[in-house]
């Protein structure tokens, strides 16, 4: 089995519809989340968390990220077909409007 990272792209305006919902909304929110993650059972290894807050690093300094990154999951799979078949129906796509997913192998480092 390989793993998978799964990058959760969304664009500033879903961003600010979580900042003003409730914490009951939010966890209503949640639901969809945790029936994905139950449908798709040992294929996911880590569901992951929001991040917030991404910094650029160069050798001149570092700058505010320019990138839409809203979060993360590790999946398991035998191959990008099968990681891609787990992310089928993802709430995370029926969000808003913007919403995207990348799905990358994660490849063994070399030593």
């Amino acid at each position: 089995m390989k793993n998978f990272v799964v990058i959760y792209h969304a664009p500033a305006s879903a961003v600010e519809q979580t900042q003003n919902m409730s914490p009951e909304e939010m966890q209503k929110g949640m639901e969809s989340w945790k029936a994905w993650a139950a449908k798709t059972g040992d294929g996911l290894v880590d569901i992951g968390t929001p991040l917030m807050g991404g910094q650029k690093l160069s050798k001149s300094g570092s700058s505010p990220s320019d990138k839409d990154v809203m979060g993360y999951s590790i999946l398991q799979a035998e191959d990008m077909q099968g990681a891609k078949a787990l992310l089928v129906g993802h709430p995370h796509l029926e969000w808003a409007s913007g919403c995207e997913i990348e799905v990358h192998e994660s490849m063994p480092m070399p030593m």
